[in-house]
């Protein structure tokens, strides 16, 4: 098996939910971590500015669609003040339909995140964000386990080294979903 046999197969013998393109009414975009101090980390192989404008294409994309933006964000359990720089950045949460505030590093652990989707029909969900091999990560294969159908949109996300990063996407994430680039990402009849 090839890298490229890696990258681009639809995981777990299921369909691409990519074909013949996403459905508005049940795909959701899920943004994870896209908190000011997160994003200003040394990450690769794609720069925290990079992943932020990939994500917010995204989000963009999304709301003309239609089709919702989830964005989580984490808060440190136990302490009486969260680290600077804590909060999701700015135009994050102003695209977001709806915000979740996780507390472990999946998105879905005592979280609304489920219900959330749950309560507007959605099965799909496009991932983004910080880190790739952890919060992104942890957050697929919950949603694995719940049944969703998954996309990762691999530009618009990065980890702390290259390594992490395409360990995630070239070995695990093609067994969850479909793995594409950002501008790959499109809803039927578009």
């Amino acid at each position: 098996m090839t890298d490229h046999d890696h990258f681009s197969r639809a995981g777990a013998g299921r369909e691409s939910p990519l074909a013949p393109g996403l459905d508005p009414a049940r795909t959701a975009l899920v943004l994870i971590d896209l908190m000011e101090r997160i994003v200003a980390l040394p990450l690769a192989p794609h720069p925290g500015p990079e992943v932020l404008d990939a994500s917010l294409d995204l989000a963009r994309a999304f709301r003309a669609a239609g089709a919702p933006v989830v964005a989580v964000r984490v808060q440190r359990p136990g302490v009486p003040e969260q680290p600077a720089g804590s909060g999701l950045v700015a135009a994050v949460g102003q695209a977001a339909d709806a915000v979740v505030v996780k507390h472990t590093v999946g998105a879905f652990h005592d979280t609304c995140l489920h219900e959330e989707l749950q309560r507007r029909g959605v099965t799909t969900l496009v991932l983004a964000g910080i880190a790739t091999n952890m919060g992104v990560e942890s957050t697929a294969r919950a949603a694995a386990d719940l049944d969703y159908r998954l996309v990762f949109a691999e530009d618009a996300m990065s980890a702390l080294t290259a390594a992490e990063h395409d360990a995630s996407v070239r070995l695990d994430f093609p067994r969850f979903g479909t793995v594409v680039r950002s501008a790959d990402v499109y809803f039927a009849g578009t």
